[in-house]
Order: C-alpha cells, then sequence, then structure tokens
C-alpha cells in the first residue's frame, strides 16, 4: 500500500503552460485525504517551485535542486549538501571556456549573469514543451513566469563562489544545441569525480554534488518517516528522475519521459498534459499498488 508519493514538477507535475492543473490538485488533495503523503522532487529551487504549487493551495515537503536540499512543509530547511569551493571554480572555469550560459542556485537563492539569456532559457524550454508555441510568444510566457521566480542578477559567479558566507548548491548549464553541446561538457565535469550530472530538459545539464539525488534524498525522507521503499511511489520524465524511480517500490514514468527513462519505471501514464500526476495517484489508490 502506498504511503507516500513523490512527484518531479517539470514535464510531469506541470502543464505545458507550467501550471499545475485542477484535475492534478484534486488528486493530490485525494490522496492526501486518505492518509498517503505527498512530496515534490523537482530540479527547481525552492524559491521557484513553491509559488506554482501555491498556486493551487499545495503545501508539502520539498525535495529540491536535484536533492541538494530537503524541506518540510513549513519551508524549514531539513538536508543540505552543496558543491565545494574548489569544485565549483572547476566547473565554471569548463563552462566559460565553451562558452556556455549557466545559472547558479545558491544557499541565498537563484543568481543569472544575464536576464536576456535566463529569459531566453526559459522560452526555448516552453517551445520545446508545447511546438504549437512560437519563440517570440515563448519569450512573452517567459518574462511573465519570471515574476514568479525570485532570480537574482549579477555580474561574475566568481563574486558568489568567492563569498564565504554562499554555498553553491547546484549549477544548470544550457544550450541550445543540446546534448551533441552539453555531452562532452558532462563527461569532461564528470572526470571530477565528485559530481552527479543529470538532465531535465534537452537543452540542459543538472550538476550537483555527487550525494545530491533525487532519489537519495527520497530513501532518505522515508527512513525517517518510517515509511518502507515499498510502500514509495515516485513519478518522473526525465534523466534527473531515474535515481528515484530506481529506489521506490512503485514507479510511473509519464508518456512524454525519454524512452530511456520509462525503462527505469514500473508503469506508465498518460503525459504531463493530460493530467498523467493524477492518473498515477488515483490507479495507485483505485488499484492498490
Amino acid at each position: 500500500m502506498i504511503e507516500l508519493i513523490a512527484s518531479d514538477m517539470d514535464g510531469t507535475l506541470l502543464n505545458e503552460k507550467m501550471v499545475i492543473s485542477k484535475t492534478n490538485a484534486e488528486a493530490i488533495a485525494e490522496a492526501e485525504r486518505r492518509g498517503i503523503r505527498f512530496m515534490v522532487s523537482t530540479g527547481r529551487g525552492y524559491t521557484e517551485a513553491h509559488p506554482l504549487l501555491a498556486e493551487v493551495g499545495i503545501s508539502c515537503p520539498m525535495i529540491t535542486l536535484n536533492g541538494a536540499q530537503v524541506y518540510d512543509e513549513f519551508g524549514q530547511i531539513i538536508d543540505n549538501i552543496g558543491i565545494d569551493k574548489a569544485t565549483a571554480h572547476a566547473i565554471l572555469k569548463t563552462l566559460k571556456e565553451h562558452n556556455i550560459y549557466a545559472e547558479m542556485v545558491t544557499s541565498k537563492g537563484i543568481y543569472s549573469e544575464s536576464k536576456v539569456k535566463r529569459i531566453e532559457s526559459v522560452a526555448s524550454l516552453l517551445v520545446n514543451l508545447n511546438p504549437d508555441t512560437t519563440y517570440k510568444m515563448g519569450v512573452v510566457l517567459a518574462a511573465a513566469r519570471l515574476e514568479l521566480m525570485n532570480i537574482n542578477y549579477v555580474d561574475d559567479y566568481q563574486e558568489l563562489v568567492n563569498d564565504e558566507s554562499i554555498e553553491v548548491l547546484k549549477l544548470i548549464a544550457f544550450s541550445d544545441d543540446g546534448q551533441r553541446t552539453l555531452q562532452p561538457i558532462k563527461e569532461q565535469l564528470e572526470s571530477l569525480g565528485t559530481l552527479a550530472i543529470t538532465s531535465s530538459f534537452i537543452n540542459n545539464i543538472e550538476i550537483n554534488h555527487k550525494n545530491a539525488q533525487k532519489g537519495i534524498a527520497l530513501k532518505r525522507t522515508a527512513k525517517k518517516l518510517g515509511i518502507p521503499l515499498e510502500n514509495v511511489m515516485a513519478i518522473g520524465d526525465n534523466f534527473n528522475d531515474v535515481s528515484m524511480l530506481d529506489v521506490a517500490g512503485v514507479s510511473f514514468a509519464m508518456e512524454n519521459a525519454e524512452e530511456d527513462v520509462k525503462k527505469h519505471a514500473k508503469h506508465l501514464t498518460s503525459n504531463n498534459n493530460e493530467n498523467g500526476v493524477a492518473e498515477a495517484i488515483m490507479r495507485s489508490i483505485n488499484e492498490n499498488l
């Protein structure tokens, strides 16, 4: 019997408009009414994820930044795993050598070196999620969504890394060329031996400490709650979800998931624009998975 559900956000709980549908929100509420705990497990930072949940009245624990931070339902940090300063400098050096735009998530918020590139990266994401959306419309939607996402802007990330009061938790690198450009960078950074590098979309790589992974964080959370892993359900769509799909006793991949990701799930559900999360939740309840 399922006691804990962990759901990814982008491409999973969020639809093409990057919002949570009423149907998904109602299914989550029904699960909680039946005593099943719900939590989000996302690559987003808390300040990016929380407003989207609050919009539909969801208050729940969160695994954020792919497992670098875990929050309780009251927004208090209960787990924190960062990247050491020397490694952060090495990552920035590599990205600069390849002329790659990146964003940095720290203990004091999310940072970008360019508002224009930030909007462009979100616009490209929206277009990839919904081919019917023109790039121009994607830019408009991206600019509007940024108002909800507390992004800070700096001239040079080195200043943040050099600040002893700031901890680097994650870096996200973007390329419109996708994995063709990003894969060699991923391999170069993996040679450092201390990083976990995944992706949440075809146009990015997400760089964390090797112990900051969704599966590790979900396993720790379940243990703290006294819930056996066979009673944990995970839902996801991309490579940063694989570690939690592997550890959960019941796992669902979205119809829109990457094909290699689907191989790690025990079940499939509808895509993120057809309330696949709600479908998976109700199946787990009705079929007593």
